[in-house]
């Protein structure tokens, strides 16, 4: 049994001074009990405590650590700014770089802003998209998360055309009446809540693949359906891609799958682990922003250099490289197990190469997105496969890097799907997985990351631990 005294004596400390001991309530493992351990240091695809215990992470502090943890050109890029200056308030020539980067990556921004936080960003996006339209009802999906904004904490009414309830102390009902939400993946509920509130509907807001309820992926047809009705109803369709822009593809989600919104948000990798979130679309709907516009929207940090630089060394990162070496000894073995199922489920990855230094697409070598593609084949066969030899009922929902257990023999397409998992058992699951040195989100609805610090040999021993855990609960 491993110790993590000087974690718990951290914690019981930070009662005292922290609601709750935390400063994001996820991290207080109330969804699955005990107490949470308090990390001293991070590298790779690995996170050390203060009691110095090992463990493969798969949260990637919450998506943005998509190369690994303290990547060394990230580090360093951060380093540098800071010896010209923590912050401004004045324009500086990152700011340009990095929305000249995010607007040749995903086609349909045109123009961008930049903000502290996804929150931040979804908040401004949908005030743009009520100012731009002159309407003042949203449609958001239930289990799709978009930060803490009153009017986003809504849960759904008791019908599909009742306004939403407030989903927190704190939020007037008076905000709330605005916003209707529906069921993520169904078409009749959105084509009734548009027919009932004809001329008033100013945007949907969705996430493209729901990371905030678990992971579950929109059918097929189901995003374009968004695209046509919006359109057909004068209303905006925003993107929110905070966790899925540029994890998914270079382009994000967007560019997965085919579909051109109207306004977007981002956050996360585009700050390279440093307070970040933006906002981009049309130019004509972007330009309602002050100062040019009649939408206010401001922030003092906004554009920090840090977060700057750290973002733009991500993202310059991810266009050149997968994986800095060739696969070891080690890996290529761990390989050979692995794949040997893989061809039971169609061989989707066949032999995971190495990949060269510049992520040029040649013989043998493969882009940082085909990697993680890769590595997250990987994990999924390997994990249905140790589900299936211990008799556990296990829905893995997978979307490229991005991933989600669920204790159940049913698909999970929605909210009310996830909800019919076994939360008892995932506690068990969390628990066993942690004492064995593998770090999974604290929560059944939470996404897993893999970054392109992961390697072969870490799957495997993941997926070791997964069997044994999952035979035991």
């Amino acid at each position: 049994m491993i110790s993590r005294a000087k974690s718990e004596a951290l914690f019981t400390e930070a009662l005292n001074y922290i609601p709750g001991g935390v400063n994001s309530p996820v991290r207080a493992f109330r969804a699955v009990g005990g107490k949470p351990f308090f990390v001293n240091k991070a590298k790779g695809c690995r996170v050390w405590d203060v009691d110095g215990n090992e463990y493969i992470d798969y949260v990637g502090t919450w998506g943005p650590a998509i190369l690994g943890h303290a990547h060394p050109k990230i580090i360093s890029a951060v380093k540098a700014a800071a010896d010209r200056g923590t912050s401004f308030g004045i324009p500086n020539p990152a700011e340009v770089t990095m929305a000249k980067l995010i607007c040749s990556l995903v086609p349909s921004v045109q123009k961008v802003r930049m903000t502290n936080s996804g929150t931040e960003a979804c908040m401004s996006a949908i005030r743009l998209a009520r100012g731009f339209t002159k309407r003042d009802k949203i449609i958001k999906f239930d289990g799709c998360y978009h930060g803490h904004a009153d009017c986003l904490l809504v849960k759904a009414g008791s019908g599909a055309l009742t306004f939403g309830n407030p989903d927190s102390a704190g939020v007037p009902a008076d905000f709330a009446k605005h916003t209707i939400v529906l069921p993520y993946n169904e078409t009749e509920p959105l084509k009734a809540a548009f027919a009932a509130n004809k001329s008033e509907i100013a945007c949907i807001i969705v996430e493209p693949v729901a990371g905030n309820a678990g992971l579950f992926v929109p059918k097929p047809g189901w995003l374009e359906f968004l695209r046509e009705i919006t359109k057909a109803n004068g209303a905006l369709l925003i993107f929110d891609e905070v966790m899925t822009g540029f994890r998914l593809a270079p382009g994000g989600a967007q560019e997965k799958f085919g579909i051109t919104p109207d306004l977007s948000t981002f956050g996360k990798i585009i700050g390279g682990g440093l307070p970040v979130g933006a906002f981009g679309g049309r130019a004509d709907i972007m330009d309602y922003l002050a100062p040019l516009g009649p939408v206010y929207q401001a922030g003092t940090l906004s554009g920090n250099p840090l977060a700057m630089a750290a973002g733009i060394a991500a993202l310059e990162e991810l266009g050149i490289q997968a994986t800095p070496k060739r696969i070891s000894k080690k890996d290529t073995m761990a390989i050979a197990r692995l794949t040997g199922k893989l061809t039971k489920f169609g061989n989707r990855t066949q032999a995971l190469p190495y990949v060269h230094p510049s992520g040029k697409v040649a013989p043998g070598k493969v882009s940082a997105y085909v990697r993680l593609e890769q590595l997250g084949a990987l994990l999924e066969v390997a994990m249905r496969e140790a589900a299936k030899s211990a008799g556990v009922p296990v829905t893995f929902n997978r979307c490229g890097s991005m991933f989600c257990s669920y204790f159940t023999s049913d698909p999970v397409w929605n909210l009310s799907d996830a909800m019919k998992a076994d939360r008892e058992r995932f506690k068990k699951f969390f628990h066993g997985m942690l004492d064995a040195g593998v770090y999974l989100a604290p929560s059944q609805f939470e996404a897993g990351f893999i970054s392109l610090a992961h390697s072969e040999a870490d799957i495997e021993k993941t997926v070791s631990a997964a069997a044994e855990v999952m035979k035991a609960i």
